[in-house]
């Protein structure tokens, strides 16, 4: 991180100098510390600028000159996300900053830092990656901005854009560098993405442009599907949703096509998405030499990031839930990529001995999701030509395996280790695939929840479920039966901790109130809730911003119609109906429940909402 650093190993110039977004912990869990590791471990000597002041390219040059290329990432989260609430508000303060202080990233880092890099050393290739990059390396929706802007890598001025998980591809980009390739005609690379003068004549493309025109497959040549163009995806929200409907189809890497979008007089090209990870490959991943700390030039700072994954263990990669509102299957993959028992088992030794303040107890063994360790489709021939967006909505594909059986393995031997006192889980389990192992709710009650459980059945009512591509509320009530029939029968107070989202697409007024009323019969005062916030490149922004439901055949007649809560009022009153038991919310939720016909569920009985205004007696019942 410095050139006293530099001078200390030898070093008279980095090969590879990554910018990130982020403070430099060297842990698995942050992406740059990954790819740097990961980089070493190919021989080569890697920089990393952490959190640069990107108002002056000086800070740019703090290493040197770079002999290969510029890395740059806006860190672990969007910087967008990272910097606004989902009303637009500034935060103060930054999980993955030292003193959590906010500020110290500029708003859309990735291509604010590739402009720095840019003027710090003109001549030096730029390659973005990380999930600010991965998330708008097509023509999205920007909800801040509140505008369609162009691929990430057009406004960077980037060389090259790696999408995904970006192990095999940083690493084949520096080997060809440093064989004298130039970055930028580097176009056969999985998981990047490219502006090219012209498609390659090899190339036959299947135009999916316009929604009401089915393409003919071509014949004789390496097929590639050409998106609707940044500037009709900018005119017309129809063909956005065209674009993210075809993109999203096109996510499997066993059959996914090469994707093309014409961005002015030139295209974007983007390269099928990257092979998953073998489970070998995986463990050496997390085998690399980190020191599973924060640099110590931070000294005794405080990251919060830091300190709520220092004690826990990423078992897995991936997510094939595919819902609407998630971004976490375009970035990481549909298909789960599972550790071994013995790597997992080895990073819980290494927490107990080299982890300052360790008392035994490992916070969560997870990853995108509690438990999709190892599951996958049982039959690899149907895996590889599937285009569904999710295998278990609007039911669990008959295709794919539910075995929980390896997973307790792996809570069970973790903790007989010795000194581990407890394994918790803390990352989101899904039920609809619990409630298909018995086993596992029952090893999970007896010994990995330590008195509350996060789930996320988001929503109550049919409607904003199926934009959500999220089970039914009667799954949800089945696990719940089962987790605490189990917490039961293990001598334990357990408590199920439900997570849902207001102002969903799709969701009407009359939605939040049937959830509201299904919270308060269910005894559920939420603390913590969440507005929907329309993330770059999710089907559900597509709902947002197109009026119309990607999930469906799309056309100027066929199109499904989706409304959205957009204005503050109305955003407001659906955060509102979550926390129908806070008095602040009492007088907006009379005002709607009026407007509504629904006066009558305002009093103070059972089944009424709210009590009436100041000066009656009574409140509702909970």
């Amino acid at each position: 991180m410095s050139r006293h650093e530099m001078a200390e190993l030898g070093w008279d110039a980095c090969d590879v100098v990554l910018v990130t977004g982020d403070a430099y912990v060297d842990h698995p869990s942050f992406g740059m510390a990954v790819i740097g590791r990961r980089l070493e471990a190919e021989g080569w000597r890697v920089g990393i600028i952490a959190q640069p002041d990107w108002s002056d390219a000086e800070a740019f040059k703090a290493l040197g000159r770079p002999r290969l290329f510029f890395g740059v990432t806006g860190g672990n989260m969007d910087s967008m996300v990272n910097r606004y609430t989902s009303e637009r508000r500034l935060r103060h303060n930054d999980a993955y900053t030292p003193g959590d202080e906010g500020g110290k990233r500029p708003d859309r880092a990735v291509i604010v830092y590739a402009q720095r890099c840019r003027e710090a050393f003109k001549e030096i290739p730029v390659v973005l990656g990380g999930i600010e990059a991965s998330l708008r390396r097509i023509a999205h929706f920007d909800y801040w901005s509140e505008k369609v802007r162009r691929s990430v890598l057009v406004d960077a001025k980037a060389d090259l854009l790696v999408f995904g998980n970006g192990e095999r591809a940083v690493v084949e980009i520096a080997r060809r560098a440093a064989a004298g390739e130039a970055v930028r005609d580097m176009h056969d690379i999985r998981g990047t993405a490219m502006m090219l003068k012209a498609v390659p004549d090899v190339c036959s493309v299947v135009d999916w442009s316009d929604p009401d025109i089915v393409p003919a497959p071509s014949e004789g040549k390496a097929d590639c599907v050409r998106l609707p163009s940044y500037e009709q995806v900018n005119a017309d929200p129809l063909l956005y949703a065209q674009a993210s409907r075809v993109l999203h189809q096109e996510t499997n890497p066993g059959n996914a096509r090469p994707l093309v979008q014409r961005h002015g007089d030139r295209e974007l090209w983007l390269n099928p998405p990257p092979l998953p990870l073998s489970t070998a490959e995986l463990d050496a991943v997390y085998s690399l030499p980190f020191a599973r700390a924060p640099h110590p030039g931070y000294g005794e700072a405080r990251i919060p990031a830091w300190e709520m994954i220092r004690f826990s263990v990423a078992i897995m990669r991936g997510c094939f839930g595919g819902c609407a509102f998630c971004s976490i299957t375009e970035h990481e993959g549909r298909v789960i990529q599972s550790r071994s028992e013995a790597s997992i088992l080895s990073e819980i030794e290494q927490i107990r001995d080299r982890t300052k303040g360790f008392t035994g107890v490992i916070s969560d063994l997870g990853g995108p999701t509690a438990n999709m360790y190892r599951l996958a489709c049982r039959d690899d021939a149907v895996q590889r030509v599937c285009r569904r967006l999710s295998c278990v909505y609007p039911e669990v594909c008959r295709s794919l395996g539910t075995d929980h059986d390896p997973l307790i393995g792996v809570y069970r031997k973790a903790r007989a280790l010795p000194g581990i006192k407890r394994v918790l889980i803390a990352s989101g389990v899904r039920y609809d695939l619990a409630v298909h192992s018995p086993a596992y709710v029952a090893e999970l009650a007896a010994h990995h929840v330590g008195g509350y459980l996060k789930i996320a059945p988001e929503h109550t009512e049919p409607g904003p479920l199926a934009k959500m591509m999220k089970p039914g509320i009667a799954t949800y009530e089945r696990f719940k039966a089962m987790f605490e029939a189990a917490a039961r029968q293990a001598g334990k107070q357990l408590y199920l901790i439900p997570y849902f989202i207001a102002a969903h697409p799709g969701t009407g007024d009359d939605d939040m109130l049937n959830l509201a009323l299904w919270l308060k019969h269910n005894g559920l005062k939420l603390d913590q809730v969440q507005t929907f916030l329309p993330s770059p490149m999710s089907l559900a922004t597509a709902m947002w911003h197109g009026g119309v439901n990607p999930l469906r055949p799309l056309g100027r007649r066929v199109a499904e119609p989706v409304t959205s809560a957009k204005g503050a009022r109305q955003r407001r009153l659906h955060k509102a109906f979550l926390r129908w038991h806070d008095p602040e919310n009492w007088p907006e939720l009379r005002d709607a429940l009026k407007r509504m016909g629904r006066a009558d569920l305002i009093g103070p009985g059972k089944h009424q909402l709210v009590p009436k205004a100041a000066g009656t007696r009574a409140s509702p019942r909970g």
